[in-house]
């Protein structure tokens, strides 16, 4: 199949899926609508990939699969020798009853992603471990500031110098915390206009000042060449 045409088979199941939802949910109201990417977010994201030219994006939490798609019409619009995209979802069976993930095979994408049912966790020491290094990521799992700050920590080894890690939800005190940690003291910049539209107005936080806008993601710009500050430096965040 030509490139064209996968590329037109992605687009047609993101586009029913907008249109129509997915086809189950959790028993919750309007779940799908809370829960997932914004079309136009997913649209940002895909083109920022694209520009990129990336051939391995590793994401963590799949859902509904929007986001998922969105990048995957990255990589085939791309068009590298040999893409791939790692996706992360624990819940992904038991939560999710595999929702996102058939969306995916229905759009063919299963020749290029794999999914992982660990936790983040667990899951990103691993393809630490294996050698993989990646273009980009998409962080959307958990949003406890723990949890996000650990993912965040390995995609900088993962993810490679120079490369992007895109961050949904970053208008949540918890993940905007852990985001400003990587701003602040490890040389992350905020690549600016990438995602715009109406920001959304943060309470007064450790994550900010009151009123502060921000959009729902943020796309970030990792140091090249790394580096490990001392500790003996170190900037509140």
């Amino acid at each position: 199949m030509r490139t064209d045409e996968r590329r037109s088979r992605v687009r047609e199941v993101r586009r029913r899926l907008a249109r129509e939802g997915p086809p189950r949910t959790r028993d919750r109201e309007a779940d799908f609508e809370t829960i997932t990417v914004p079309g136009r977010d997913c649209d940002r994201l895909r083109d920022l990939l694209i520009a990129e030219g990336v051939q391995t994006v590793v994401e963590v939490g799949l859902a509904y699969g929007s986001s998922a798609l969105a990048i995957g019409e990255a990589l085939i619009t791309v068009d590298r020798p040999r893409p791939r995209h790692v996706i992360i979802d624990p819940f992904q069976e038991q939560d999710w009853a595999n929702a996102g993930w058939d969306l995916l095979c229905s759009a063919g994408l299963d020749s290029i992603a794999s999914l992982m049912l660990q936790p983040s966790s667990l899951a990103l020491p691993q393809l630490l471990g294996e050698g993989l290094v990646a273009d980009a990521a998409f962080v959307d799992g958990s949003h406890r500031f723990h949890e996000v700050f650990v993912d965040l920590s390995f995609l900088r080894k993962i993810v490679r110098p120079g490369g992007l890690i895109v961050v949904d939800d970053d208008w949540t005190p918890s993940v905007r915390a852990a985001v400003r940690y990587y701003e602040r003291n490890l040389g992350w910049t905020v690549i600016p206009d990438a995602f715009p539209g109406d920001p959304v107005t943060t309470a007064g936080t450790a994550a900010g000042p009151a009123t502060e806008p921000v959009t729902r993601c943020k796309a970030l710009r990792l140091p090249d060449p790394p580096f490990e500050p001392s500790f003996e430096v170190f900037q509140a965040f």
